[in-house]
């Protein structure tokens, strides 16, 4: 089994296209694993429970939970999903990674959360860094997330730690760190 293209696969059905093999996300994002293993199998997706839980417990970025007979992605969504996180008053500075050529616009409106849910911000410079060479070469922002908590913007932390806010105002953010591109 591919770790990686079969993260890629349940991704997307977890957290953009759960339609396209014929399933619907229940409260809070959560589908039952036969349902989801069922569903895939039907869909040329073969893998076993056992096959599940490997990618689930090794997958790097941690994007998926299993909670006893249900799965569900952690975040990302596209499509509509109530996580029920509660706001969490974040550390003082958080890191966002994105591509060089996204500044301008990113300094025009900010970060902004786009097709997803929030825009996902990282709890230190190393993994921010990785995230924005998935893009091109890499820039590391750093999000004044003090002075965003004390205008009331919220905060939410998800079960892999990818904090989530709904937007980051561009004057809260500066650049801290560029480089070529990661391998």
């Amino acid at each position: 089994m591919d770790l990686v293209r079969t993260s890629k696969r349940l991704s997307y059905v977890l957290r953009h296209r759960p339609d396209s093999v014929g399933l619907t996300l229940g409260a809070g994002g959560w589908v039952g694993v036969d349902e989801l293993l069922h569903a895939l199998a039907r869909h040329g997706t073969r893998m076993t429970r056992d096959d599940l839980e490997y990618v689930v417990a090794h997958n790097d970025k941690r994007r998926f939970i299993i909670d006893g007979d249900r799965i569900r992605a952690n975040q990302g969504h596209s499509v509509e999903v109530d996580l029920g996180l509660a706001p969490v008053t974040p550390p003082d500075r958080l890191y966002h990674g994105t591509a060089r050529h996204n500044l301008d616009p990113i300094f025009l409106d900010g970060l902004v959360r786009g097709n997803r849910h929030h825009v996902h911000l990282s709890a230190d410079e190393e993994t921010a860094l990785k995230v924005g060479a998935r893009h091109g070469s890499p820039v590391v922002l750093a999000v004044d997330a003090a002075a965003m908590t004390a205008e009331g913007l919220l905060f939410y932390r998800s079960e892999n730690g990818v904090w989530l806010t709904d937007h980051v105002p561009a004057r809260h953010l500066t650049v801290v760190r560029t480089a070529a591109r990661v391998s």
